[in-house]
């Protein structure tokens, strides 16, 4: 994990672990996309709330930033992972891509939502949940919505820990469902898709 000041800290189970990353992240998208396999929704469903501008918080190699970019929508991605951001910037040159840490991470503008697709709850360092909150919470403005979907695991974050956060970040639940194309949520889910609104 890199900090504030570029110094290498431990923890981070994304840029500790051996998924891939950068160029060989993107290619499965791709070859999911070539087969005829929908990879925006998640920009399909953040869209659909009629927003204007977004912050795409653990943004990767910018997948939903570049496609909410196409249909018209303000986008700034913020992500931990040089490597990923180096892919993104090569896409998307025109986009503005920030390393950091969502836990710390200051930018100079609020945003009408914030989406956190790809596992990004389950990816930050533990024990910063909370702190990921209130910031990606802090960047939204009155009645902003955050958008986020991640996997149920054993011994992982829940939901009931996860709304618990998110209240106490000043956010409310909406709406839950079980994939990014509004499939009903049902408990014993192995992943849900929240929809909070800042207070």
């Amino acid at each position: 994990m890199v900090g504030c000041l570029g110094e290498h800290v431990s923890g981070n189970p994304w840029l500790e672990g051996s998924r891939p990353h950068g160029r060989a992240y993107d290619r499965r998208f791709e070859e999911l996309a070539a087969q005829g396999v929908g990879i925006h929704g998640e920009a399909e469903l953040v869209a659909s709330f009629g927003v204007r501008s977004v912050l795409d918080a653990g943004c990767g190699t910018g997948r939903v930033a570049i496609e909410l970019a196409r249909r018209g929508i303000h986008v700034v991605g913020v992500d931990i992972d040089p490597g990923m951001l180096e892919v993104a910037r090569a896409k998307a040159p025109a986009l503005r891509w920030v390393e950091a840490d969502l836990a710390d991470v200051q930018l100079d503008q609020r945003f009408e939502a914030a989406v956190m697709a790809g596992n990004v709850m389950i990816f930050v360092t533990p024990g910063t949940e909370a702190a990921v909150l209130r910031n990606v919470a802090a960047h939204l403005v009155p009645g902003g919505l955050l958008v986020a979907g991640f996997s149920l695991r054993p011994h992982g974050l829940d939901l009931p820990r996860y709304d618990e956060l998110a209240a106490a970040a000043g956010l409310v639940l909406e709406e839950r469902f079980a994939t990014w194309e509004r499939g009903p949520f049902e408990p014993g889910g192995d992943y849900a898709v929240s929809v909070h609104r800042r207070c």
